[in-house]
């Protein structure tokens, strides 16, 4: 389930990226990219997390036990 919030995370922090650089400077790219861009980096945030959490988790237990 966390994996899907960073998931999340991550596909809201491209979009808010791509927002404040319309805002500042220019549009960078369409609405319709940038939700495909956000869906694509959101995907890979969540596989990521899924893959790497259990090993985080065993690593930081291991860590305090010595």
């Amino acid at each position: 389930m966390s994996a899907l919030l960073w998931g999340l995370v991550g596909c809201l922090s491209v979009l808010v990226a791509v927002q404040g650089y319309t805002l500042l400077v220019e549009p960078l790219v369409t609405i319709t990219q940038a939700l495909a861009v956000a869906l694509l980096v959101g995907s890979v945030v969540a596989g990521g997390a899924y893959v790497l959490e259990p090993r985080l988790a065993a690593w930081a237990a291991n860590r305090t036990t010595e």
